[in-house]
C-alpha cells in the first residue's frame, strides 16, 4: 500500500518521545488507574462525558428540531402545559412525547415543575426571541441528510441537497418560489448578524453605502436606522433585490434607498459609493469569485474609501466549533463556497490592494466576525451617479 502524499503545508508527524502523553492516555491500563485514582478521576469523567456529548450530538440535534417542528416553544410561551395536553396538541402517542419531554429538560431547553407541567427555560425562551432561529433550525434537515454519511461526504462523493437549494450562488437563474424562500431565510437570520456588525464598526464616516449582495434589504434597513444621514444602494439579483423596496418603504428609507439589480459574479458592480458592505457574502464562494468580487469593488471605491465585511469564519490559529466545526462543514455541503479566517480574508484583500484597518474582537463568533479595509489614497476610480 503507498502513502498519501502530504499536503505541502503540512507538519511533518512527530515521533519518539514526542507522541508518548498520547499513547500513555490511550492505553486501557492507564484508563483504568486513572479512573480510580483521587487526582485523576474528576478529569476522566469530565473528558469521558465529553467524548459522550460528541456521540450524542445528533440525537441532541433532533431533539431541539422535534421542539421546532411540534412548535413547543411557542406552546409553552403561552402558558404551562402538561405532556398529556402536549401530546394531544402535537398528535404525538403520550408515552413518546414524554420521552421527547425529558430530553429536552436534560438539554435545559425545557424545565418541569413539581405539579408536572412544563415550561420553558431561560435558554428556551432565547430559542423563541432569537429572529430567524427556529426557521433556520427546520432548514437544517436539509444538512443532516447532506450528512448521512460523513465518510462519503468528506470525500466528496456526495451529491448534496445544499448545492440545489442555493442556485444563485451559481449566479444563474432562480425559480419565484425558491428566491422567497431564500430572502425570507436570509432576511429572518440577518438581525442578529446585523446587531453584532453594527456593535463592532463604525459608519460614521460614510456617506453613501453599497450592499452588495443585500438580499431584501435586512442588513440595510438596520445600517439605516443606526445612521440616518445614510445614503444607501443594494445590489443583488434581479429577482431579489426588489423584494426589498416594501421594506425600505415601510421603515421611511424608501428616499434614501436605491435598489440596483445584477448579479456581481457577471455584472459590474454599482459606483459611487464611498463605502461597501459584503454580509455573509465571501463565503458562499470559491476564492477565484472572492478575488474578481474584491477587485470590483477596489475599483468601484473612490481612495480611501472603505469595505466592510461580515460573515462567520474560522478560528485561524485556534479552530473553534461555530466556524471549523459547523460553518465549515454547511458551506462544503454548499460545494461552491468555503469558510475562511480573518487571515485567509486579509490576504485575498491585500491582494486586490486593500489595507487592512481593523478586524474587532467578535461578540458571538457563532453569530458573526468582521473586518474592514480601505482603498489607499491616490488609487483611481468611477463615478457613475
Amino acid at each position: 500500500m503507498t502513502d498519501l502524499p502530504q499536503p505541502a503545508h503540512a507538519p511533518l508527524p512527530k515521533s519518539g518521545l514526542m507522541g508518548w502523553p498520547a499513547r500513555l492516555i490511550a492505553s486501557r491500563r492507564f484508563q483504568r488507574w486513572a479512573a480510580g485514582f483521587p487526582l485523576t478521576r474528576r478529569l476522566v469523567r469530565r473528558e469521558g462525558e465529553a467524548l459522550f456529548d460528541l456521540l450524542a450530538g445528533f440525537c441532541h440535534s433532533q431533539v431541539l428540531m422535534a421542539l421546532v417542528q411540534f412548535d413547543i416553544p411557542e406552546r409553552l410561551l403561552e402558558r404551562p402545559m402538561t405532556a398529556d395536553q402536549l401530546a394531544r396538541l402535537c398528535a404525538v402517542p403520550l408515552e413518546r412525547i414524554e420521552i421527547l419531554l425529558r430530553a429536552a429538560v436534560s438539554l435545559g431547553l425545557i424545565k418541569c415543575k413539581r405539579n408536572l407541567t412544563y415550561t420553558l427555560s431561560r435558554r428556551g425562551a432565547a430559542l423563541v426571541g432569537v429572529p430567524g432561529l427556529s426557521a433556520m433550525i427546520k432548514h437544517h434537515d436539509i444538512l443532516y441528510r447532506d450528512l448521512a454519511d460523513p465518510a462519503a461526504f468528506f470525500r466528496g462523493e456526495t451529491e448534496t441537497e445544499l448545492a440545489s437549494f442555493w442556485p444563485y450562488v451559481f449566479g444563474g437563474e432562480m425559480e419565484a418560489e425558491v428566491a422567497d424562500t431564500y430572502s425570507d431565510l436570509m432576511a429572518q437570520s440577518q438581525e442578529l448578524v446585523a446587531e453584532d456588525t453594527l456593535r463592532a464598526l463604525d459608519f460614521a464616516s460614510v456617506e453613501r453605502v453599497l450592499d452588495v449582495g443585500g438580499g431584501s434589504g435586512a442588513f440595510l434597513e438596520q445600517l439605516g436606522r443606526a445612521y440616518p444621514a445614510l445614503n444607501l444602494v443594494l445590489f443583488d439579483l434581479p429577482k431579489v433585490a426588489p423584494t426589498a423596496q416594501p421594506r425600505f418603504e415601510r421603515a421611511g428609507m424608501a428616499a434614501r434607498c436605491r435598489i440596483a439589480c445584477g448579479s456581481f459574479i457577471n455584472d459590474p458592480i454599482p459606483q459611487g459609493a464611498d463605502g461597501i458592505t459584503l454580509i455573509r457574502v465571501l463565503y458562499d464562494h470559491s476564492d477565484a469569485t472572492v478575488a474578481a468580487l474584491l477587485a470590483k469593488c477596489f475599483a468601484a471605491l473612490p481612495p480611501g474609501g472603505r469595505l466592510f465585511i461580515s460573515e462567520p469564519m474560522l478560528g485561524g490559529d485556534a479552530p473553534d466549533r461555530a466556524g471549523d466545526a459547523y460553518f465549515a462543514l454547511y458551506t462544503l455541503a454548499m460545494q461552491t463556497g468555503k469558510t475562511r479566517s480573518i487571515g485567509e480574508i486579509s490576504t485575498l484583500c491585500r491582494a486586490a490592494g486593500f489595507e487592512i484597518l481593523r478586524a474587532p474582537k467578535p461578540l458571538r463568533p457563532f453569530v458573526t466576525r468582521c473586518l474592514e479595509v480601505r482603498k489607499p489614497k491616490g488609487q483611481k476610480t468611477v463615478n457613475n451617479y
